[in-house]
């Protein structure tokens, strides 16, 4: 699990190499990652958007934004939290993702919240010791 704290806000990230959607001999490599959003706060906040960097194993990376997360904008409240689960192809057998949700706090102001890099390995990736 990959976590990060901005703001009172917690990020938790379990991401999950799924073999049933996935075909190494053709390049396609699917994970399923699933987020929680935890309000340590002591406001009330909005997620409005989504921006997230997806990087391959060549080093290739790609950006995703947009409205919210798996098409809603969830209100979380103090001590409440908000998870869902969401996929990622690539065409490599490992990468990396890394990104940050725009909050709003209860007087309207917007921040930015960091979601923790995690990697996505597969079973074909290759193993290396540091």
């Amino acid at each position: 699990m990959y976590e990060a704290l901005t703001r009172d806000i917690r990020v938790r990230v379990e991401p999950q190499y799924i073999e049933e959607q996935s075909s190494p001999e053709e390049s396609h490599f699917f994970w399923s990652y699933t987020v929680t959003i935890s309000n340590e706060g002591g406001e009330t906040v909005q997620l409005r958007s989504r921006l997230w960097r997806i990087t391959n194993a060549s080093g290739m990376t790609q950006e995703v934004r947009g409205p919210g997360v798996v098409g809603l904008t969830p209100t979380i409240a103090p001590g409440q939290s908000f998870s869902y689960t969401s996929g990622c192809p690539l065409d490599t057998p490992s990468g990396i993702m890394v990104g940050s949700y725009q909050m709003e706090d209860s007087g309207g102001k917007l921040f930015d919240v960091a979601i923790p890099a995690f990697s996505l390995d597969s079973p074909f990736a290759p193993r290396s010791l540091n």
